[in-house]
């Protein structure tokens, strides 16, 4: 991993844009902070160069929808990643980039569309794991329970954890919907949760015990 300590918080839209993400990158650059990690929230594109880049432990994408990197920040990011760096995308990030096919490589799938916000049941299939250790085996959560358009587990992701259909409307994978999971890339690692809709989640301890866990793992 790198030797870096600084945590790019990413969060330009260009599609949808959440509420949330004005309390959750304030929250993650808390985390980043918590770790140790000196964090910046930008919504600037040419943030994505191989001298910002090579400052940066981790990089979070923050519910960045639509794509948000020019072709130079593209080059630069996927050249980070190989070469040891670190990326904590999480929720609407799942949307970003649609036309780069490394991103959606990255990730292992692509966002493919959602019930409406309600309650619902994350399965814990990774209580070992830094981001999941610190879940209930059965979570009790409201989100929008994202679908994807095929398994990441299929491209070599580990599955940390999965949506139980059965305590929400909506659900089109049956017992084996991933919603965390993570995974190498070249010399980097890759974290996704699909989870954080709503502000408030970002206030919820647990939820960002989660987080904490993730950008642990992501930069240690």
């Amino acid at each position: 991993m790198p030797t870096a300590a600084d945590a790019l918080i990413y969060t330009r839209t260009a599609g949808y844009r959440h509420d949330s993400i004005p309390v959750g990158a304030t929250a993650l650059a808390e985390l980043a902070g918590e770790l140790g990690l000196a964090a910046e929230i930008t919504e600037e594109p040419g943030a994505f160069t191989p001298e910002r880049l090579g400052r940066c432990a981790v990089v979070v994408l923050l519910s960045t929808t639509g794509n948000v990197l020019t072709p130079e920040g593209r080059a630069a990011f996927a050249a980070y990643l190989r070469g040891g760096g670190a990326l904590l995308a999480v929720h609407a990030a799942a949307n970003a980039e649609p036309d780069w096919p490394f991103y959606g490589e990255l990730l292992g799938t692509r966002f493919a569309g959602h019930p409406e916000l309600q309650p619902g049941r994350v399965l814990v299939d990774a209580p070992d794991h830094p981001a999941t250790a610190p879940l209930p085996d059965r979570w009790a959560w409201t989100d929008e329970w994202y679908d994807f358009t095929s398994h990441p587990g299929d491209r070599g992701a580990r599955i940390l954890a999965r949506a139980d259909e059965s305590s929400y409307r909506g659900g089109t994978r049956g017992d084996d919907h991933p919603l965390v999971w993570c995974r190498d890339t070249g010399r980097g690692r890759v974290f996704f949760t699909a989870l954080g809709h709503a502000p408030e989640a970002y206030g919820d301890p647990v939820f960002r015990a989660h987080l904490s866990g993730a950008l642990a793992w992501l930069t240690t």
